[in-house]
């Protein structure tokens, strides 16, 4: 049977608009055609523009389930091609990052240039004449960009990214605020893997509900300034779907945009950073700095696969039904002072690193998830907080508190969306 139409993916079953099955979690067929309707037909988040800022620099990554090579030419252009020789099927790269003339196949030695183009095959006298090499290049598929942010997509007809991007723009342009007049670089990263399905993560970057509990270790370690700042529940936050899969949470009202309010006290645990910085900076560019590197005040999720988290990328990728793998990217300043980016470094492992106190109790969680998914499968997970009082912006997007589920809510309508297309 058709894995498409098989009766477990008969999707009106499977999503409501407020509420969805857990055989979202737990079923293999399902998950098979995601890979295709959702992943190789949108587009996926695949690299940070600093992670490849001279020719020839290269990283690899995946767009679902297949291997990609992202790589800048030696005209500057970004190119993303699928990680397979176009002779055997081998992969023509297995270093996760670096810099590189070529892609040469370790099989039979065919060789690609950085715009994917075939350019050399041994002993092509076998051939008898008869090989077009422009007829075998690497498969690439289309590379736009915003705003350092480079996604791709099978799709040549799919809507342009800022399209898809749309309500989104806003608030990435926010988020890269948080260089403090610097531009963002992406500087180390924290990559583990738990037994559990990928949209179980993508829950997660828009839900306050569980701060309070899961993290409560992290707030009972943090000093008291940074315990009443992550008092996300009571300081008139909220979540909005921004369109296309895409929300945004508001958790500090007060640190939206980082270029504002520049003249508030400086907080205590900052002091000692402000000091040292001022030895080589102007107060403004001080103050402009410190407000920056705790980070933005809200979490923006864009469909399917990256979040914006206040301080970092949260990426995830699908390795199978019940197993995901997730990178959590330390952000820093492109250029700026060291004490600075270790400051944030430091932030970004009291949270997100193996031994801080965020990531180990969420991927605690994810993991209970996906066990108890297995029980009661015929039981709706609900998404339906905030419903009640969700309103309608002037935009269109539909808004509510800081805890509602309104984020789950837009990305599962995307999601039967690419589904159904």
């Amino acid at each position: 049977m058709d894995t498409l139409t098989a009766p477990s993916l008969a999707l009106d079953a499977l999503v409501q608009p407020d509420r969805a099955r857990t055989t979202l979690y737990t079923d293999p067929a399902l998950f098979e055609a995601e890979m295709k309707k959702v992943f190789e037909n949108t587009w996926v988040w695949v690299a940070h523009a600093s992670e490849i800022p001279r020719p020839g620099d290269f990283k690899t990554a995946q767009v679902g389930l297949q291997p990609v090579i992202v790589v800048r030419d030696r005209k500057g252009v970004v190119h993303v091609h699928v990680n397979r020789c176009r002779h055997r099927a081998a992969t023509v790269c297995e270093v996760s990052k670096g810099k590189t003339s070529s892609f040469v196949c370790p099989y039979h030695g065919w060789s690609y240039a950085l715009d994917g183009s075939l350019r050399g095959v041994p002993y092509e006298k076998g051939y008898d004449g008869d090989l077009d090499k422009s007829q075998y290049p690497l498969l690439s598929l289309r590379v736009e960009e915003y705003n350092g942010l480079i996604f791709a997509t099978f799709r040549r007809d799919l809507m342009p990214l800022s399209d898809f991007l749309g309500g989104a723009r806003k608030w990435i342009d926010l988020f890269m605020k948080q260089g403090g007049g610097f531009p963002i670089r992406t500087q180390g990263e924290h990559r583990f893997r738990f037994p559990g399905n990928w949209k179980i993560q993508l829950e997660n970057t828009t839900d306050a509900y569980h701060f309070p509990l899961v993290h409560k270790s992290f707030l009972t370690a943090a000093d008291s300034e940074t315990e009443e700042s992550w008092d996300i529940m009571n300081k008139g936050g909220y979540v909005e779907d921004l369109g296309n899969g895409h929300s945004v949470m508001v958790m500090m009202p007060e640190l939206v945009d980082l270029e504002e309010n520049l003249d508030a006290p400086i907080p205590e645990k900052f002091k000692a950073l402000a000091a040292e910085l001022a030895e080589e900076h102007d107060e403004m560019t001080v103050r402009r700095i410190v407000r920056a590197v705790g980070g933005v005040g809200f979490n923006l999720n864009l469909f399917p696969n990256l979040g914006c988290s206040a301080a970092f990328f949260r990426v995830l990728q699908p390795i199978a039904v019940d197993d995901t793998e997730v990178r959590h990217v330390a952000l820093g300043m492109e250029g700026g002072p060291a004490a600075a980016n270790r400051e944030r470094l430091r932030i970004h492992e009291f949270f997100q690193g193996p031994m801080g106190f965020g990531s180990p109790d969420d991927a605690e969680v994810w993991d209970r998830v996906q066990h108890g998914a297995q029980g009661g499968r015929d039981l709706w997970v609900l998404l339906n907080r905030g419903l009640s009082h969700e309103e309608v912006r002037e935009d269109g997007h539909r808004r509510s508190d800081v805890s509602a589920e309104t984020g789950m809510r837009a990305a599962y309508a995307q999601w039967k969306r690419l589904m159904e297309a």
